[in-house]
């Protein structure tokens, strides 16, 4: 029997604001272990806790960025679990009366663009670390996490593989990014993913049982961890074995998923309203002056840079992957007006060191208008685009200018006819057996005769010159 993929996402995404939720704490990462603590986010007898206004704008801002509704009347609840990281012994939360319902994020899928829809998008705060000892059998609770400000964004059950999984995971990500709410970082846990899935067979209306998967760090994990548990679930189901309802934990170094506890629902963790907070009341004023003040997000600048830079998908889509990353291109353009040569230059050699260095664009040791000078030498015709490249990683490395990194290392480009015909002549009398074979009708080794000049002169001879040059002695 075939079967079919149906996976929903809930996405955590922790807000980068410079307080807690509900109190005054810092929200600053890898401080001392309870050192970001006060009685309000320990849950102290007595204390009461006061929204943070900026936590609902943030939320506000990636609501309407997805094209969500906008409840004018939202409310807090108290959900009930017990777990060493809780100092309350329950996480406010909203239940009944999210923030935001109904919105969805377009994804690039393996068949073309493809939305997905958004059931709600909600307030809550953030539980502690637990952290393990392994010498000895015990753990330790840093408590500096909790009441850290997150949105939860529960997708509806629109993917369909473990790629498009992975590309709306990517896509929620940019947009958190451009909007400046969180910074995505996956390994420090300022977003994190589960993930709900489960087979049906092919053309069926009805769900089949779903598997929670939790403990997914990277890109690379989320699609490992789903692809491992569709080949299991889908054994299971050929051998005619039930699927437990369960939440499995993804094991990175095995390779394999496994059994945490029993999947809970929501009467399980018995909501109910949080008597301490007051409604979240979110006027028409409110939201219209959020919305005038978002910036320029992903699809729209994608579509942006190829209308008016002329640029394919596929550039316009890699340059956009981080507003950084599209500030910078801009910036290049700016003084270097050719966009297709710039992002040539930027997918192939800046971001291949980049990624090499695992970096981000922020962190780039070549600023916009050094590597737009280096792109100038190259149209005036100073050095080769083969030196260029040199010079680049020169560049990289010391962060000088273009300039100084040629003048230094005396890398300008020959375009003196003589020297280069000198050169040329050396090439073929060096080779006389190619020649003979190539004005025979072998004309293949031309190639090889321009390497052998270029690597002659070190690779600063003109170009143009040496084709030039090459011809009219062979044809001779």
């Amino acid at each position: 029997m075939e079967y079919e993929v149906v996976i929903g996402l809930e996405i955590h995404a922790q807000l980068s604001t410079r307080s807690k939720i509900f109190c005054g704490c810092s929200t600053t990462f890898g401080a001392s272990p309870n050192t970001l603590t006060c009685p309000v986010c320990l849950g102290m007898p007595g204390v009461l806790p006061v929204l943070n206004r900026d936590v609902v704008e943030f939320s506000l801002r990636m609501a309407l960025a997805a094209h969500c509704e906008i409840a004018p009347y939202g409310q807090f609840a108290r959900k009930n679990y017990f777990y060493p990281d809780l100092p309350k012994g329950y996480q406010i939360s909203q239940y009944e009366l999210p923030l935001a319902r109904n919105g969805w994020i377009e994804i690039e899928s393996g068949n073309g663009p493809k939305r997905i829809r958004i059931h709600r998008i909600h307030m809550e705060e953030d539980a502690g670390k637990l952290i393990h000892d392994d010498n000895k059998p015990v753990s330790y609770v840093d408590f500096n996490r909790t009441g850290v400000p997150l949105i939860e964004i529960v997708s509806e059950p629109d993917l369909r593989s473990s790629e498009d999984a992975v590309s709306y995971l990517k896509s929620v990500r940019e947009i958190l990014r451009f909007l400046e709410i969180c910074d995505g970082n996956m390994e420090e846990g300022s977003l994190r993913c589960d993930a709900n899935i489960s087979l049906r067979p092919v053309g069926a209306e009805e769900l089949g049982v779903k598997t929670e998967l939790k403990n997914m760090n990277s890109f690379r994990n989320v699609q490992r961890a789903l692809d491992f548990e569709i080949r299991r679930q889908r054994a299971l189901l050929e051998r005619g074995e039930p699927i437990v309802q369960e939440t499995r934990l993804w094991d990175a170094n095995r390779s394999i998923t496994l059994s945490m506890r029993g999947k809970e629902e929501a009467h399980d963790y018995r909501y109910f309203p949080d008597p301490d907070l007051v409604p979240v009341v979110v006027d028409e004023a409110w939201i219209e002056q959020v919305r005038a003040s978002l910036p320029e997000l992903p699809d729209a600048r994608r579509e942006r840079f190829m209308g008016e830079y002329g640029l394919p998908s596929h550039d316009a889509r890699v340059l956009t992957s981080s507003k950084a990353l599209s500030v910078y291109f801009e910036s290049v353009v700016a003084a270097f007006p050719q966009p297709k040569i710039v992002s040539n230059w930027m997918m192939s050699e800046l971001l291949r060191e980049l990624k090499r260095d695992e970096r981000e664009i922020e962190e780039c040791p070549v600023p916009p208008e050094n590597l737009a000078d280096l792109l100038q030498l190259i149209e005036k015709g100073v050095v080769s685009g083969k030196i260029a490249k040199t010079v680049f990683l020169e560049m990289y490395s010391t962060g000088r200018k273009a300039g100084a990194v040629v003048e230094e290392k005396g890398l300008v480009q020959v375009k003196d006819e003589g020297a280069i015909e000198a050169i040329v002549a050396e090439v073929l009398a060096e080779n006389p057996s190619e020649v003979e074979q190539y004005r025979a009708g072998k004309e293949k080794l031309f190639g090889f005769f321009v390497g052998q000049v270029m690597r002659k002169s070190k690779g600063k001879a003109n170009p143009k010159l040496v084709n030039d040059i090459l011809r009219g002695k062979l044809s001779g």
